[in-house]
């Protein structure tokens, strides 16, 4: 019985340091389908118009910048968001006066999974620990997630992109 009684400990003792892992963020993955009236997505570029047509001479409405989340109409389609000449139909609210319109699709990520730092975290120009560090996140910082690449993540920083190790 003592035999066993030590490997039970021996047991618990390993999950346990196997638990204490650095923990860097948390991963908000993106939503599932029949959640919501749309796909959120995020604005990548410094400033991004909604137009009236789907054409880049259309008139503009509104204008959106970095980080701002519209939300793409028929983004959940099997081959993904409708599109016209480049651009996605989206409203910038749920409500039924919210503006409607199109924006490029090139300036977006549609229903992206969020990266959320828990404490300080390093953003690298490349996926190496060795590589130059572009940027260190504050807690709570908050970056869509342009790829999932092994341990590495791909992250949107104001107009460049960065690597944050896992």
């Amino acid at each position: 019985m003592k035999k066993y009684g030590w490997l039970m400990i021996m047991m618990a003792l390993m999950v346990m340091l196997g638990s204490i892992g650095v923990v860097h963020a948390e991963v908000i993955p993106p939503y599932g389908p029949g959640q919501q009236i749309g796909y959120p997505a995020v604005v990548l570029c410094e400033k991004l118009t909604l137009r009236e047509k789907a054409s880049a001479s259309s008139k503009a409405m509104h204008s959106l910048n970095y980080g701002d989340r519209p939300i793409v109409i028929n983004a959940d389609l099997p081959a993904g968001p409708e599109e016209e000449n480049g651009f996605v139909y989206c409203t910038l609210g749920d409500s039924e006066d919210s503006p409607c319109g199109w924006i490029d699709s090139d300036y977006i990520v549609i229903n992206p999974a969020w990266y959320v730092t828990e404490q300080k975290t390093a953003v690298y120009a490349w996926d190496d620990t060795a590589a130059p560090k572009v940027a260190l996140l504050e807690k709570d910082a908050r970056l869509p997630i342009l790829k999932d690449e092994g341990d590495w993540y791909l992250v949107s920083l104001r107009g460049a992109v960065g690597w944050i190790h896992r």
